[in-house]
C-alpha cells in the first residue's frame, strides 16, 4: 500500500518515503481485510476517523461516509443494523452540498459477483446523492430509485466479466483498467472513469447547469 500511496497517507511509518502532512487516504474495509482476526492489520495499518471501520469525513463541499459492507462488520451490515442506524442519524445531520456513500460490496452489480442483497439500504431516502462501490473488477454506472450507484473495481489485479446485467444499468466497461476523477462544487459534482489509455470511458454529472 504504502509504495504507491505513501504520500497520501498521515501517518505514514513506511519505508517507500515520506508520508502527507494531513490524511487524504480514506478506505474501506472489504472482504480481503477480513481474512485476517478483526482486520487486525488493516486497523493497525490506517489512522481513520470514529471506530475505523465506518466512518465519515468532509472534504470541501463533500461529505463522505465509509461503510464496512463485510458481514463479519461487528455492528452488523445490514439496513437494519447499529452501522446502518449510523449512517441515517449521520446523513439527517449533513449540512455539505453533496454527501456521498462508498463501502466494498456493491448493492448492484452486472459483474460476476453480482447484487449483495444486505447492502440494499435505502440511501437515496436517507439523503445520499451518490454510492460507490468495488468487489467485482469491473466498471458500472446504474440509476436504481432515483440514486446512482458507481462499481468500480477496475484498479487492478484481473478483470472480470459481466453476467446478468442488473435493472437500470447505464454504462459498462471491463476492457482496462482505470480510475475515477472527481470534481466538486457546491453546484455540481461531476465524475469520469478514465482508462489507462487516457480514454473517458464515462462521464455523468449531478447537479447544474
Amino acid at each position: 500500500m504504502g509504495q504507491f500511496y505513501h504520500e497520501f497517507i498521515f501517518p505514514y511509518l513506511g519505508g517507500y518515503g515520506d508520508g502527507s502532512d494531513v490524511n487524504r487516504f480514506f478506505p474501506s474495509l472489504g472482504n480481503h481485510d477480513w481474512h485476517a482476526a478483526g482486520a487486525q492489520p488493516y486497523l493497525d495499518y490506517f489512522t481513520l476517523p470514529g471506530n475505523e471501520r465506518y466512518y465519515d469525513f468532509t472534504w470541501g463541499p463533500l461529505h463522505f461516509f465509509a461503510l464496512d459492507s463485510d458481514p463479519h462488520e461487528p455492528d452488523g451490515a445490514d439496513s437494519s443494523s447499529a452501522q446502518a442506524q449510523w449512517l441515517q442519524s449521520q446523513l439527517a445531520g449533513s449540512t455539505a452540498a453533496w454527501d456521498v456513500v462508498y463501502f466494498h460490496h456493491p448493492p448492484y452489480s452486472s459483474g460476476a459477483h453480482g447484487n449483495t442483497d444486505r447492502m440494499q439500504w435505502p440511501f437515496k431516502q436517507w439523503g445520499a446523492e451518490l454510492v460507490l462501490s468495488g468487489h467485482d473488477h469491473t466498471y458500472e454506472r446504474i440509476f436504481r430509485d432515483g440514486l446512482v450507484y458507481v462499481v468500480n473495481g477496475l484498479g487492478g489485479s484481473s478483470r472480470y466479466v459481466f453476467k446478468t446485467i442488473v435493472e437500470g444499468s447505464q454504462v459498462r466497461y471491463n476492457d482496462d483498467y482505470g480510475a475515477m476523477l472527481v470534481e466538486a462544487s457546491a453546484q455540481q459534482l461531476s465524475f469520469q472513469f478514465i482508462n489507462r489509455a487516457n480514454e473517458v470511458i464515462d462521464s455523468y454529472q449531478l447537479g447544474g447547469p
